[in-house]
C-alpha cells in the first residue's frame, strides 16, 4: 500500500514570533499604569407608547380636571343656594300640576320668593333630594333657595280646615262645601241624614267635596261602632241607627254639653214610659226635611199636623234622625244620666230647668216667663237690644221646645218670634230673622192647650204680660 506523503509544516514567517502560552505581550510603561475601562451594558430597546394607552391617559385626567371643576362649582353653587332670599314676609304660592322645574323657577321668581331662576334650576337638578312636587305651599321670609327647594319636595303643603258644627242637615252640610271655593268637584248626592259626623276636617287644596264626605261618613261609622260597643244596657234603643235618631233629637234640644246627658234622660225616661217625646225639632223636620229651619214660628196647626217626624203625633222614635248628631250626643244617649226627669224648660240664661212631675215644671215655666217679661219689657225700652243667633251654627238651634207646661221640654226664644205672620211686638211686621217656635212669648198659642202625657192633664191658663 502507498502512504500519502506529507509535507514538513512551514517555519513562521521572519517576521513574526511564535507566540507562547500565557505568556503576556510586551506592553510600554505608560500602558501598564493605566486602568482596564468596563465596556458600556447593552441599550435597551426603546418602547413606544401605543395610541389607546395614551388616550386613556389623557380621559382620565381630563375626568380629574373635570371632577375638580364640579366640586368647587357645586361648593359655590350651594353657598349662593343657602344665602337669604328676597321674600320680605310670608307668603302662600300655588304651584300648578305638571309644571316643570323651569315652569316653577318662573312662577317663584315672579312672587318674589327667589331672584335668581337659573340658580334655582341647577340648585333643583344638581342639589334636590327628590321631584318637585305640585300644589299650594307657604314660604317663610327670606327663604333661601335650598330652603324652597325642600319646601316643595318635601310636599308639606297648606292646611285648610273647614267645620261643621253638630246638628246640622246633610243638605245643609253638603251647602257649606259647595261654598267653599278652596275644595273642588260636585257632590254625587246628598248623604243619609246622620250619616256624618260633624268636625272639622283638614285637608289640601285640590281636595274634593266627595273625598270630605267620604271622610266624615268613614268618621261616623268608626264613632258610632266605639260607642255602641260601650253603651248602656238600660238604653231602649235597639239598633246603633235607632241610637243616632235619638241622639240627633237630643242635639237640636240642647247646645250645652254639660245639658246633653240629662236632656238623653228624659227621653230615655219617656220612652220607657211610653210617654210621646214631643220634641219641636222633629215638628220643624217634618214639614221642611234637610233644611232644617222654617224662618218663623211655629205654627198650632203645625203642631198637630201629622207627619213621620212629628212626635207630638207619633209613639217612640221617629223613622229616622233629624240632624247629623256629634260625638257627644252620641256619648249623652249612650250613656245617659240616671234621673227622673221628664220635662225642661228654658231658664232664662241659656241653660235649662228640669223636673220629674208635671207640677215642677209649671212651676219652672212660670219662673222663665217671668224672665221673658222681663227681657220684653227691656226690648221695649231698648229696641236694639235683640236676641241673637249663633253664627258659628249658620242655623238658630230652632224647634227647640217652647214654654208650655206638660210637654217634654220648652225652649222660649226672644220676641222676636212670630206666629201666623204677625209680629211678636205686636206691631203688626214682621221681624228679619224669626226663631222656629214661638212658645214662651205673649203669642203663645199652647197656654191653653191639652196634652195626653201618658195622664191627660189641662193646664191651668197664664195670664199674659
Amino acid at each position: 500500500m502507498f502512504r500519502r506523503r506529507q509535507d514538513p509544516p512551514s517555519p513562521p514567517p521572519a517576521s513574526e514570533e511564535p507566540s507562547l502560552p500565557n505568556r503576556p505581550s510586551p506592553r510600554s510603561p505608560s500602558e501598564a499604569i493605566k486602568p482596564t475601562v468596563a465596556p458600556p451594558p447593552p441599550e435597551k430597546p426603546e418602547r413606544r407608547r401605543g395610541g389607546l394607552l395614551a388616550t386613556i391617559s389623557g380621559f382620565l385626567t381630563l375626568g380629574v380636571v373635570l371632577a375638580l371643576g364640579v366640586l368647587v362649582g357645586l361648593t359655590l353653587l350651594n353657598r349662593q343656594a343657602s344665602e337669604p332670599g328676597p321674600l320680605p314676609a310670608d307668603k302662600v304660592v300655588v304651584i300648578p300640576s305638571r309644571s316643570g322645574t323651569s315652569e316653577i323657577a318662573s312662577i317663584l321668581a315672579r312672587e318674589g320668593v327667589i331672584e335668581h331662576p337659573s340658580l334655582f334650576e341647577m340648585s333643583a337638578r344638581f342639589g334636590g333630594k327628590g321631584p318637585l312636587k305640585h300644589g299650594e305651599y307657604m314660604f317663610k321670609a327670606h327663604a333661601s333657595v335650598k330652603d324652597t327647594i325642600e319646601t316643595l319636595t318635601n310636599g308639606r303643603q297648606v292646611q285648610h280646615a273647614i267645620t261643621f258644627p253638630e246638628g246640622l242637615t246633610s243638605e245643609q252640610i253638603v251647602a257649606r262645601l259647595n261654598d267653599n271655593d278652596v275644595l273642588s268637584g260636585e257632590v254625587a248626592e246628598t248623604p243619609p241624614e246622620g250619616s256624618l259626623l260633624p268636625d272639622t276636617y283638614k285637608f289640601e287644596r285640590g281636595a274634593t267635596r266627595q273625598q270630605i264626605l267620604n271622610l266624615m261618613r268613614a268618621k261616623q261609622r268608626e264613632v258610632l261602632n266605639q260607642i255602641w260597643q260601650r253603651r248602656s244596657a238600660e238604653v231602649p234603643v235597639k239598633t246603633p241607627a235607632e241610637m243616632v235618631t235619638l241622639a240627633s233629637i237630643v242635639e237640636k234640644e240642647t247646645g250645652r254639653a254639660d245639658e246633653r246627658p240629662r236632656v238623653a234622660g228624659v227621653f230615655v225616661n219617656r220612652l220607657q214610659k211610653r210617654m210621646k217625646l214631643q220634641s219641636d225639632p222633629t215638628i220643624v223636620y217634618g214639614l221642611v226635611g234637610g233644611r232644617g229651619t222654617l224662618g218663623r214660628g211655629i205654627l198650632r196647626s203645625e203642631i198637630e199636623r201629622p207627619t213621620p217626624y212629628n212626635t207630638y203625633v207619633i209613639e217612640g222614635l221617629p223613622p229616622g234622625p233629624i240632624a247629623n248628631p256629634g260625638r257627644a250626643a252620641l256619648e249623652a244617649v249612650a250613656n245617659p244620666s240616671r234621673t227622673k226627669d221628664l220635662y225642661f224648660v228654658a231658664d232664662g240664661t241659656g241653660g235649662h230647668a228640669f223636673a220629674d212631675s208635671l207640677e215642677g215644671h209649671q212651676r219652672n215655666v212660670t219662673r222663665w216667663r217671668q224672665v221673658e217679661r222681663a227681657r220684653q219689657q227691656s226690648q221695649q225700652a231698648d229696641p236694639a237690644a235683640v236676641d241673637k243667633v249663633d253664627p258659628n251654627t249658620a242655623e238658630p238651634n230652632s224647634g227647640q221646645p217652647g214654654a208650655t207646661p206638660g210637654r217634654a221640654s220648652a225652649y222660649a226664644p226672644g220676641s222676636n218670634a212670630t206666629l201666623d205672620g204677625a209680629a211678636a211686638d205686636g206691631t203688626g211686621g214682621a221681624r228679619p230673622k224669626a226663631f222656629d217656635a214661638s212658645e214662651g212669648t205673649r203669642l203663645d198659642p199652647l197656654r191653653n192647650k191639652t196634652y195626653d202625657l201618658g195622664s191627660p192633664k189641662t193646664v191651668p191658663a197664664l195670664r199674659n204680660p
